[in-house]
């Protein structure tokens, strides 16, 4: 049965897939990952793993024990940092696996275009590492349309999945650009913090463009969401100007086995302007 979950919210939104951002907006959302007393999530040395997935090796951390559950940032300015409060909430219950997908952080980038099948291939290749047999997927905006293409791609392989900042997404629908060093350079901090752990820096104009390649031609629509036999809980912003409230009701509709939480006067990045909230929603699908 579909549930529908009402929560309220308010502050700032942050989009991480094809949309302009305000000047120094995202430090202010990144916050510093080596701040004083945090974890340093995304440059911890003593959780932090590689896999070798063939064209490029992929750097993930592990904390905690208990069933585990793979943590996937969003795209562009994205990170593991970005997910830090999901990983200091889950990682009291959970054994949490989280992802520095292709080109973000200390994960190479490979080479070909990105794809529906290297996107799940490549979460398949950190859970095989794990000798894993099935996981919990959470995915923010571009790792949530990763944690799509893997429930659909290996449906035994996936316990449920929460998608977050992600719906319907065909090439139909808009088009997507992606001026990675550009949204860089808004915050030089935040530049000089990411382009150091890259393994390939000068590569981030082409991430962006694969990115907006991959976007512009690949469907997240009603033959891919029918293929996903896991629960789904399908959560977003009132207000998401990346993921259009419209496109996730639509996915919501689509995926076979649902639910869906809406976020009133809220915009993209839900969890940062009210982790409480999102929680709320969170906590009782993951203990169904």
């Amino acid at each position: 049965m579909k549930i529908l979950f009402g929560i309220l919210i308010s502050l700032i939104s942050l989009p991480s897939i094809g949309q302009q951002m305000e000047k120094n907006s995202i430090k202010s959302f990144m916050g510093d990952p080596m701040q004083a007393g945090g974890v340093p999530y995304g440059v911890n040395q003593t959780a932090g793993k590689f896999v070798d997935v063939g064209d490029a090796k992929l750097y993930y951390e592990i904390y905690g024990t208990g069933i585990p559950l793979v943590i996937l940032h969003g795209g562009g300015v994205g990170s593991i940092y970005e997910m830090h409060q999901f990983i200091d909430s889950l990682s009291q219950n959970f054994q949490v696996i989280a992802i520095s997908t292709r080109g973000h952080g200390k994960s190479g980038l490979g080479n070909g275009p990105t794809t529906v099948v290297q996107k799940a291939n490549d979460i398949l290749a950190v859970v095989n590492a794990e000798k894993l047999d099935k996981v919990i997927v959470l995915g923010f905006s571009d790792g949530a349309y990763s944690g799509f293409s893997f429930a659909s791609t290996y449906p035994e392989k996936i316990i449920k999945l929460i998608a977050i900042g992600a719906g319907e997404e065909t090439p139909e629908l808009r088009k997507i650009s992606m001026d990675l060093p550009e949204l860089y350079g808004l915050d030089p901090v935040f530049k000089e913090q990411q382009l150091v752990l890259m393994p390939e820096p000068e590569r981030l104009k082409e991430m962006g463009d694969r990115m907006a390649a991959f976007y512009n031609s690949t469907s997240f629509s009603k033959e891919l969401f029918n293929k996903i036999q896991c629960p789904v809980l399908v959560m977003a912003g009132e207000k998401d100007g990346n993921a259009p409230l419209q496109t996730i009701i639509t996915a919501y509709l689509m995926i076979p086995d649902s639910q869906l939480s809406i976020v009133p006067n809220t915009g993209h990045v839900v969890f940062n302007e009210n982790f409480s909230a999102v929680w709320a929603s969170m906590k009782p699908f993951l203990e169904e």
